[in-house]
């Protein structure tokens, strides 16, 4: 009884340490949160008062309003989030971090060039092995190539893609790197993946 005692504040300083990180890198969030709570209400409300019933209305609409808010705030801490790591060293593999279950990544690069701290993470998954450089595309580029070279001759059958995590043409921003790797075709089955 104790700890559960403790740990409610905890939480609520979590989601309060979260929106105020949220909101100093997006000033909007607070209005969006109020405005996708307040109009859950009110079409809950309207449709409870439609069928008579509009205490109903409102007693499912507040907590579903407070889901849609706490929605909003979830995707916008994210993107804050990424925004605030981006051009760090160890960028993509925190990105990778946010996989969806199913993938083996690891948190070390597979590869790094120590002078201008490029590097390339691993993933392994349902799609292949998935590649993720950090760094200039003409700088990461031999990085990729002697990874890509390794893992065919280890794994001559499965296929290896590359993604190029960054703001420069052709690369795709942090924030998008988890849901582009959610979009390859899946050609190894769960046994598969663990053997590779």
């Amino acid at each position: 009884p104790k700890e559960a005692k403790a740990k409610k504040p905890s939480r609520l300083k979590q989601i309060r340490e979260v929106f105020t990180m949220t909101r100093r890198h997006d000033p909007m969030v607070p209005w969006l949160m109020l405005l996708v709570f307040l109009g859950v209400v009110a079409v809950s409300f309207l449709v409870g008062f439609w069928l008579e019933n509009w205490i109903t209305g409102l007693i499912i609409g507040i907590p579903l309003g407070l889901l849609g808010a706490t929605f909003i705030l979830s995707r916008r801490a994210e993107r804050a989030a990424f925004a605030q790591i981006e051009n760090q060293p160890g960028a993509s593999g925190a990105a990778l971090g946010t996989l969806r279950r199913g993938w083996i990544t690891e948190e070390q690069p597979v590869a790094v060039n120590p002078r201008t701290q490029d590097a390339v993470f691993r993933a392994i998954g349902r799609p292949g092995v998935v590649l993720v450089s950090e760094g200039p595309t003409h700088r990461v580029k031999p990085l990729l190539e002697a990874e890509r070279k390794r893992l065919a001759r280890i794994l001559p059958n499965v296929t290896v893609h590359v993604i190029e995590s960054g703001r420069g043409e052709g690369q795709v921003p942090l924030s998008e790197v988890a849901k582009k790797m959610g979009k390859l075709k899946k050609e190894l089955t769960k046994l598969e993946v663990s053997a590779v």
